[in-house]
């Protein structure tokens, strides 16, 4: 193989005098300079460098102007040794490091029947017009802070049509995401209602059944709203909600119904009052949370 001074003593005058202009412009970058210092390069080292060397210098102005054929976007060229010489190796930016955390919280957030949006509800979608949103919104927020200080119920959260149940608690899946790492699933039960008795067709009951009992956080949203009956409430509901309990599991409930509404929901059936059933649904739901009244207007308007 022929060397490198060989080659360029063949070369015109004029290409000899680019070249070394190229290589005193290439030594004289501060980037390059201070890799050369870091890692006491030798000129046998440097002189091996330079194709690398020239490669980082136009992949980097690729880079700060985001050329249109820079082919690594969100990735910056940096200098390497490799094998006792230079080499160009890319990084990740910081903004595609941000861009992937932002990415990674909304993964973990499971939207069952619900509206995608509700993944980036933050503090500013939060109205904080009333006093009672306040003191709910303050108490999510203590929630977060001590949530791994020890076992803690989850919530139940009544309110009017609108009144901004779903938004909480978008709101706290959120920031239990972001801050611990915690995956939610916020499940619209009228419509897993739906969705699970057409499961019987398909024999996957049980598999849809595992997968929400088995939930790391779990927000069963508008419950109370389904067409109730008494399968979907002994060998649905109180399965999910025993399995939770047994484990403990953190669940969440949103309703337009108080607890004592909702156990007359779970009460009524086609055969007649079944109230015992009903407290026994009630007996799981009132162990796992704690009743919270959200109140105010229709905020859909």
């Amino acid at each position: 193989m022929e060397k490198i001074g060989e080659t360029l003593a063949k070369q015109p005058h004029s290409n000899r005098v680019n070249l070394d202009e190229l290589r005193q412009a290439i030594l004289a970058d501060r980037e390059v300079a201070d890799f050369i210092s870091t890692h006491h390069l030798t000129q046998e080292q440097i002189k091996l460098s330079f194709p690398k060397f020239n490669q980082f210098l136009i992949e980097r102005a690729r880079f700060r102007n985001q050329d249109a054929d820079y082919i690594a976007k969100g990735y910056e060229p940096v200098l390497t040794m490799n094998e006792g010489y230079a080499d160009v190796t890319y990084l990740e930016t910081r903004e595609l490091v941000e861009a992937k955390k932002r990415q990674d919280i909304k993964n973990r957030v499971i939207l069952i029947g619900l509206p995608s949006n509700l993944k980036y509800i933050s503090t500013d979608d939060i109205d904080l017009g009333d006093p009672n949103r306040i003191e709910i919104y303050n108490y999510l927020n203590s929630y977060i802070k001590h949530l791994e200080d020890g076992p803690q119920k989850g919530l139940y959260i009544f309110g009017s049509f609108g009144v901004g149940k779903s938004y909480l608690m978008a709101y706290l899946a959120n920031r239990l995401s972001a801050k611990y790492g915690k995956s939610t699933t916020l499940l619209h039960f009228p419509t897993f209602s739906v969705d699970i008795k057409n499961a019987i067709n398909t024999g996957k009951v049980k598999e849809e059944i595992d997968q929400i009992k088995q939930a790391e956080i779990l927000v069963l949203d508008d419950i109370g709203a389904e067409q109730q009956s008494s399968w979907l409430r002994d060998d649905v509901l109180q399965v999910i909600l025993q399995y939770r309990m047994q484990e403990n599991l953190l669940t969440f409930f949103t309703s337009n119904l108080d607890m004592k509404g909702l156990e007359e929901h779970f009460a009524l059936s086609r055969s007649g009052d079944e109230s015992w059933q009903a407290k026994r649904v009630m007996e799981r739901i009132s162990y796992l949370s704690k009743e919270i009244h959200l109140q105010g207007g229709n905020r859909r308007h």
